[in-house]
């Protein structure tokens, strides 16, 4: 009669190793679900403030879309995943695309903002990496000589010698106890994406400068042209009524008045001449070149009329990069609160070796002369913190501390934002007035200075009354170049404070609308 070979043994044992496979059963369900635990608080993220509207424009209010009511708190939902949009194309000028696309490939700040999104995304594959198990490999001897005391031998005893050939593979992992790996890697994902917005924003910083420089340079090269006409028809008085001095027509004070002008104008036309020369060596820089490669034929500048539609939602300042950074940077911070929290409970790390050793080379591939170890050489596998003076405590409240500080930055930039919107949209608005309004005196100085001058040929009013005449007409076409240049960067402004035009994708359109 035959027995089951569990049957031979006696009933203790047979009742042990019955339980074998049960409590490794339990230890493995005991180890899943404490690295199932998370300590990473909710998140509990700030919510937006959404005024009513925006700044009058063109005395229609820019009205939010109808799912946001005034006064409602509505939760940060950054929509920054969709690609830069080539903002720059809604004026219509070809050189300023071509100088948009060479700042993005060459510019600095745009490739040292790409080195360190690399940079950070390298960090987020080393956080991933302590998910998984470490293996390595070793070969090699090793030569070590004992005293005779350490041998049980007695002090003065002869020590020995020993030579040893290893041949081994080894194995470590960090059981992931109360979330402790995962909330890192957690937090550097968030850096990640956070460098991803840092990026996104010098882009977008990068080309709003680019176009700015640009639009100054054209309004720089419009006040020069202008200067210079001033300065040939002030020669051409100059030369006039030096011609009636030499008749007696013309006293000599006229004479000397005619060459303050014109030294004047000359004076205005090198301070313009500089003026432009540093715009362009900016631009340059911008475009990653430097000042004596630039060849730009810069253009005078004409009014840029670009027009905003009615109804833009506010759910646009949502996309802006610099807002979506400090989002990324509250997530990051509240994951490594979780990080903190978990140094308080127990770790346990999986470490083994496995291989051979022998004290000749040759006997090293026996089976006889197999080693192992389980279990780390020095320590235990699980460590359990008991006292450590308060530095885990303190540990939590500082990561706590920089966290309530990225909140505190978060709803700092979305009020910059709105404050920058609604700057830009004031100053368009205003710039279009004024304008509006220098063209007007533009046309009236010039019918003052012609008649002015008229009238002196034929001998009734003082040179002096020409002079001023002269000035005042200037005075308003520079003006008016000069607001012209303002409300073009102005435009750029609000584009960058938009966070890159004010397009909203079809998802986010979607969204604003449910």
């Amino acid at each position: 009669m035959s027995y089951p070979t569990h049957a031979m043994l006696p009933v203790g044992r047979a009742a042990r190793a019955a339980r074998v496979p049960g409590s490794a059963l339990a230890m493995a369900a005991t180890l899943f679900l404490l690295s199932a635990c998370s300590l990473v608080p909710v998140e509990h993220r700030p919510a937006i403030d959404v005024p009513a509207n925006f700044a009058a424009y063109d005395n229609q209010p820019l009205a939010l879309q109808p799912a946001e009511s005034p006064g409602r708190w509505r939760p940060a939902e950054p929509a920054d995943q969709q690609a830069p949009s080539p903002w720059w194309g809604v004026f219509g000028d070809p050189v300023l695309v071509q100088l948009e696309e060479e700042a993005l490939k060459a510019n600095p700040d745009v490739s040292i903002a790409m080195a360190r999104l690399k940079q950070s995304r390298a960090m987020v594959t080393q956080s991933e990496a302590a998910q998984l198990p470490e293996l390595g490999a070793g070969f090699g001897p090793t030569r070590q000589r004992t005293s005779g005391a350490a041998a049980g031998r007695g002090d003065g005893a002869p020590g020995s010698a020993q030579t040893l050939w290893r041949a081994q593979a080894s194995v470590a992992y960090e059981v992931d106890l109360f979330g402790r790996v995962s909330s890192g890697v957690a937090a550097a994902r968030a850096d990640a994406d956070r460098q991803q917005a840092l990026a996104h924003q010098m882009l977008l910083l990068v080309q709003a400068d680019v176009a700015k420089a640009y639009f100054s340079v054209r309004q720089l090269e419009g006040e020069l042209r202008l200067l210079r006409d001033t300065v040939k028809l002030r020669e051409d008085a100059l030369s006039l009524l030096e011609r009636k001095l030499g008749a007696g027509a013309a006293a000599p004070y006229v004479v000397d008045q005619a060459k303050t002008e014109l030294f004047s104008a000359r004076s205005a036309q090198l301070a313009v001449e500089q003026q432009q020369a540093l715009a362009s060596h900016a631009l340059a820089i911008l475009l990653g070149k430097p000042p004596a490669a630039l060849s730009v034929e810069a253009q005078p500048l004409e009014n840029v009329t670009v027009r905003l539609p009615p109804g833009m939602p506010s759910t646009l300042l949502e996309r802006r990069p610099d807002i979506a950074a400090a989002e990324r940077a509250m997530t990051a911070e509240n994951a490594r609160i979780g990080v903190a929290k978990a140094a308080f409970f127990p770790s346990l790390s999986l470490t083994g070796s496995l291989g051979y050793e022998s004290a000749e080379l040759g006997n090293l591939a026996n089976w006889s002369q197999r080693t192992f170890l389980l279990g780390p050489l020095v320590g235990t596998a699980l460590g359990m913190p008991i006292f450590d003076g308060g530095r885990r405590s303190a540990e939590v409240a500082r990561v706590r501390g920089v966290y309530e500080e990225r909140v505190a930055e978060y709803r700092k930039t979305v009020l910059q934002a709105f404050r920058e919107v609604e700057d830009s949209l004031v100053s368009i608005r205003t710039l279009d007035a004024r304008i509006l309004q220098l063209r007007g005196a533009e046309d009236a100085s010039s019918g003052v200075a012609q008649s002015a001058r008229a009238r002196f040929d034929e001998g009734d009013v003082d040179y002096l009354v020409v002079v001023d005449a002269e000035r005042t007409r200037l005075r308003s076409r520079q003006s008016r170049i000069q607001f012209e240049g303002e409300r073009a960067r102005a435009t750029v402004d609000l584009v960058k404070a938009l966070g890159g035009g004010w397009e909203l994708s079809t998802d986010n359109q979607s969204g604003a609308n449910g």
